[in-house]
């Protein structure tokens, strides 16, 4: 296996400053780095001697061990378990349920969870359990119903499964119509090549499809298949179980709720002092919390988000308004109508798991550093956070295409149109751009005179004159586009090699793992890819590397 390093666009100054540890600043913010040993053991050893302010390890075990049975029923994963029963830390990562897992971050991010988990063990030499936080209580809909993927005529097909009538409540509470699923898997068919491993890929998602209800269940089969065996042990956050786990935490958010408003405006405060953005919205009078509207009337299971107006908890609209009494009265009877937004998660992941480190992409640091502030208000301690690695698969007939035309890697990132036409320029036998550079400039010294001269007779000429010009410099413009685009298709067969390369390595112009599905590479290799990935060396501080599968 052959890996290659590349340092990534980075879009996110505050999460670059804290990956590469450029800004003692920043470190200080979140307290801790994974490339220093000592964090580690600093951290094992708080939560060992702070067991009684998080989740039980038994109760959490428990039901973790009911979630896992039925979707990741794998001996590692109950080995997982029962270590976490014992009380064991683990290494957490979460997403939401994608569509056959989204794009491939989604693995990316599994993988890095597993590894650091391997990595943390070894620092601290007990066992260390990887978790994968599904983030099933998110009802963005738009933002998980769909997969792209490259089809045997290397084009990008966009899938997805249309959200159902009704409320807008999570992903994990909307049910899915069998013949939406049954429709996507056959558009999976149709547009992906046909291989060896295509009819199990088909048929084990089919399988998953008739034992789910919604998108998050189709998900976690299919990550207990792709990582059961690995140990990876999912948790759903919109999972009732989960919410009765997580009901004193919420009692501490709605009793509190003012000083946590407060420490979120200090953190987002002391990231402007620093020089950086706020990544996330810290509202006035937000409460960040969530609350599903009760079973009755039309917006029954609705998730809204909640301010404090006047003293009392309302949504945008107002039609909710409750007192602080009223909210815990329904906390204390339906925990599950709660729901955490993305500034009370790292809170409450903390006190559901005992978190040694969190696995997060440079987005999810910078708007962690917000959260800073709130965890001391609470008297807790941030997690290490620990940077998603990131891959790029680079196939072999792409390297050798690759090869071919002498481009590199950051030649397809940042100035691939520049080159593909630099290397038609280079086949450009007839000088197209000078030959009609060239009529263009003495076409303009023969008219030039023609038009002061019929000015002279009539000033009004002027303009037309001028018009008249832009109108055959245009037409020369579209012969010369012409010319150019028949001149390209005697090449035909070459950009279609250079077009593959752009759409296999960075597709559209992002990142291959922010737009493909994995379902283009169990298609094309099985489920061995993923053995790859887990065989890559680990890097605490993440990092982006190319593997020429």
């Amino acid at each position: 296996m052959d890996i290659e390093m590349f340092q990534l666009p980075v879009g996110q100054p505050l999460a670059d400053a804290y990956v590469n540890r450029t800004d003692r600043n920043v470190i200080n913010v979140f307290g801790s780095h994974p490339e220093n040993e000592e964090s580690w053991r600093q951290r094992a050893a708080m939560l060992a001697g702070n067991t009684g302010n998080r989740v039980p390890a038994k109760a959490l075990a428990d039901t973790l061990r009911a979630f896992n049975a039925r979707f990741n029923d794998s001996t590692e994963v109950h080995k997982g378990i029962d270590a976490i029963g014992e009380g064991a830390p683990v290494i957490v990562g979460g997403q939401q349920a994608g569509l056959w897992t989204g794009p491939l971050l989604v693995i990316h991010k599994a993988v890095t969870v597993i590894q650091a988990a391997r990595f943390a063990a070894e620092a601290i030499g007990e066992p260390v359990v990887p978790v994968f936080w599904i983030a099933g209580e998110d009802h963005d809909w738009d933002e998980v119903n769909h997969a792209l993927v490259v089809t045997a005529e290397q084009g990008l097909m966009k899938i997805a499964v249309e959200r159902p009538p009704g409320v807008r409540t999570s992903v994990s509470q909307t049910k899915l119509a069998k013949e939406a699923m049954s429709e996507a898997i056959r558009q999976l068919s149709v547009s992906l090549e046909d291989t060896e491993f295509k009819q199990r890929l088909i048929e084990q998602l089919t399988k998953h499809a008739a034992g789910s209800e919604t998108l998050t269940e189709w998900f976690a089969f299919v990550m207990g298949e792709l990582f059961g065996e690995y140990g990876l042990v999912l948790l759903d956050s919109d999972d009732p179980a989960i919410r009765r786990l997580e009901a004193p935490m919420f009692h501490r958010m709605v009793e509190q709720n003012d000083e946590l408003e407060e420490a979120y405006v200090r953190g987002a405060a002391a990231v402007r002092e620093l020089g950086y953005v706020e990544q996330a919205e810290v509202a006035q009078g937000g409460a960040n919390l969530f609350l599903f509207l009760a079973e009755e009337g039309e917006q029954a299971g609705e998730r809204t988000l909640l301010f404090k107006r006047n003293g009392r908890f309302k949504n945008r609209k107002g039609t909710v308004s409750l007192s602080r009494e009223e909210l815990l009265g329904i906390l204390e009877k339906t925990p599950e109508r709660f729901s955490n937004n993305v500034l009370t998660r790292p809170l409450m992941q903390d006190y559901v798991l005992p978190v040694l480190g969190t696995v997060l992409g440079h987005g999810e640091i910078a708007y962690w550093a917000l959260t800073a502030e709130a965890f001391r208000t609470f008297g807790m301690q941030m997690p290490i956070i620990v940077p998603r690695m990131s891959f790029t698969m680079v196939e072999g007939t792409i390297a050798k295409h690759m090869l071919k035309y002498d481009l590199t890697f950051e030649d397809v990132v940042f100035r691939f149109e520049a080159r593909k036409q630099a290397w038609l320029k280079e086949r450009d036998e007839l000088s197209i751009d000078e030959r009609f550079e060239d009529i263009k400039q003495k076409f303009a010294q023969l008219y030039d005179p023609l038009i002061e001269m019929a000015a002279s007779v009539q000033s009004g000429l002027a303009d037309l004159g001028e018009k008249n010009k832009r109108r055959i410099v245009e037409q020369i413009a579209y012969m010369e586009m012409r010319t150019k685009d028949a001149h390209a298709s005697r090449f035909d067969a070459a950009l279609r090699q250079l077009e593959r390369i752009s759409l296999s390595l960075w597709p559209g112009g992002k990142p291959q793992e922010r737009v493909v599905n994995m379902s283009v590479y169990w298609n094309r290799y099985g489920t061995g890819w993923i053995d790859t990935l887990l065989e890559v060396p680990y890097v605490p501080s993440g990092s982006h590397r190319l593997i020429y599968l």
